[in-house]
């Protein structure tokens, strides 16, 4: 049970995320989008969009640094374990209720506000419960582990383990001591990873690397075609009337 719960399943959810976005990008290229509702609707997502995304940043950075970054590099430059831990905790848990309310907020407009329920599919409301839970799951954790119990330093143990994956060996009794409700958050992540390339979520994959190099738009002022009236600079007064031959014009006055 081991070996298939952090040796074959994150496996393969790492295969289904790299395939997904493959696919995606080659046969959805159109679809690679956010599918943005401000149309719909703006006051509510002036203040639910920064606070989610401000959120998740923050808590991808302290994933970032917990997972990756070994403990010994950390207190190599100075950062003891103890500070280490209480800064984790502290902005950890902002961040992670500031992703929960922003994401709490997004969710009641989309099903408050009619123009954007009309506009939300299935998948949205899978992808919307498969984040909540991945959120809650890791708010849950912290707190218990960490607020209001005796604490857990998980760089001991799911970090050595996450990076083994990069390694290809990775060790599944490590993670046979970690806490359930640590783990049943690291299965519901890599479940959302394998679901990340088929939702609205790919968006997070982007980046306008092209828009420094594309051309330039070219503009060019209305040309005189027949049957368009001729420009002219605003200081010139309204055009004469043709005449004929002999100065008169063509009413023959």
């Amino acid at each position: 049970m081991n070996t298939l719960l952090w040796v074959v399943y994150p496996y393969l959810c790492l295969v289904v995320l790299v395939g997904g976005l493959i696919w995606r990008h080659r046969y959805d290229k159109f679809g690679w989008t956010t599918r943005s509702s401000q149309l719909y609707e703006s006051t509510i997502l002036r203040w639910g969009s920064p606070l989610f995304h401000f959120g998740v940043l923050m808590v991808l950075i302290g994933h970032v640094g917990g997972l990756l970054i070994p403990e010994s590099w950390t207190e190599a430059v100075g950062i003891t374990e103890h500070g280490y831990h209480l800064m984790a905790v502290f902005v950890g848990t902002v961040a992670g209720f500031c992703t929960l309310i922003g994401l709490g907020i997004l969710i009641a407009r989309r099903r408050l506000t009619g123009p954007v329920f009309a506009a939300t599919t299935r998948n949205d409301k899978a992808m919307y419960v498969v984040l909540a839970g991945v959120i809650v799951l890791g708010l849950w954790a912290t707190v218990r582990a960490n607020v209001s119990g005796p604490g857990y330093n998980y760089r001991e143990t799911i970090s050595p383990w996450f990076r083994s994956l990069f390694y290809l060996s990775p060790d599944p009794e490590i993670m046979a001591g970690v806490p359930v409700a640590f783990q049943i958050h690291i299965l519901a992540a890599f479940a959302l990873f394998a679901f990340w390339p088929f939702t609205r979520l790919v968006h997070a994959f982007s980046a306008p690397v092209g828009y420094a190099t594309r051309p330039y738009v070219v503009y060019r002022s209305r040309d005189d075609r027949p049957g368009l009236r001729p420009g002219r600079p605003g200081w010139e007064g309204p055009p004469k009337l043709p005449t004929s031959r002999g100065g008169r014009s063509r009413s023959g006055r």
